[in-house]
């Protein structure tokens, strides 16, 4: 079975396909000091209680944390006696390059969710993920990542909210019943959500016009079904659309080995 692992800047992804489908995906807080020896008594202890026994030969990562992935090597080593694929290194395969300027570096996540997008949706079309950042992926007509967007992400626009103006509560993102807010955290809420609404309609809508084409908007991340109640942003949500990019990915690194 292959354990496909997702490393934000927030949460880690842990989830494990059986070649069909995922039986078993869970969430933790990201930490580049937890040692593969804690990985491992913690996913242990997580199959056990879901009576998962089948065993782990192959293992994916995709990181945005550099730091954590040297321990998630070893405990691919070091427990399930496989070395495993690292979306980013010269070893991990994509099935389309990127087409970007010559020496960037892609976000990890950002080609992950290009190739489970075009493996689900074919091409043309803008993924929004709603992460610690809010970016837009753009995805060619071959499934090639062609570019796109980084914006502050929901939360931390919140937290920098809060700690910019001492008199500002926290708040829970929603969807407010009136746009104009007649409190403190209604006129939070509001400006939250009907102003990342308007962020991600504006950006897809000038992204269209860039590209000269019809353009799919496919939304993910956690908060992407809450903002799919804002006027129609998006023509597909696919919630488990990372974890199924890295399952394609190794996919395609095993027929072309």
């Amino acid at each position: 079975m292959l354990l496909a692992i997702d490393c934000g800047n927030t949460n880690t992804v842990f989830s494990i396909w059986d070649g069909e489908c995922f039986v078993a995906t869970w969430r933790t807080s990201t930490e580049w000091q937890r040692t593969a020896d804690q990985y491992y008594v913690w996913l242990s202890t997580l199959m056990k209680m879901q009576g998962i026994e089948a065993r782990i030969d192959a293992m994916i990562v995709s990181s945005t944390v550099p730091r954590v992935v040297f321990n998630l090597r070893v405990l691919a080593d070091r427990y399930f006696n496989c070395r495993p694929l690292v979306v980013g290194k010269p070893d991990c395969r994509l099935p389309v390059a990127p087409r970007v300027d010559a020496g960037t570096q892609v976000g990890p996540d950002r080609l992950v969710n290009t190739v489970g997008a075009w493996d689900r949706h074919g091409g043309d079309l803008v993924v929004v993920d709603f992460g610690t950042a809010t970016t837009f992926d753009v995805v060619g007509h071959d499934g090639a990542y062609v570019g796109g967007v980084i914006s502050p992400g929901v939360n931390l626009s919140l937290e920098a909210l809060h700690q910019a103006a001492a008199a500002l509560p926290h708040v829970d993102v929603s969807k407010p019943e009136k746009v104009i807010g007649t409190n403190t955290v209604a006129c939070m809420q509001s400006g939250i959500f009907w102003g990342y609404v308007g962020l991600v309609r504006g950006i897809c809508d000038r992204i269209r016009t860039e590209r000269d084409r019809p353009m799919r908007i496919i939304g993910t991340g956690g908060l992407a079904p809450l903002f799919a109640q804002g006027d129609m942003l998006f023509d597909d949500i696919e919630e488990d659309l990372t974890m199924h990019g890295l399952t394609v990915i190794h996919r395609y690194n095993k027929e072309t080995a």
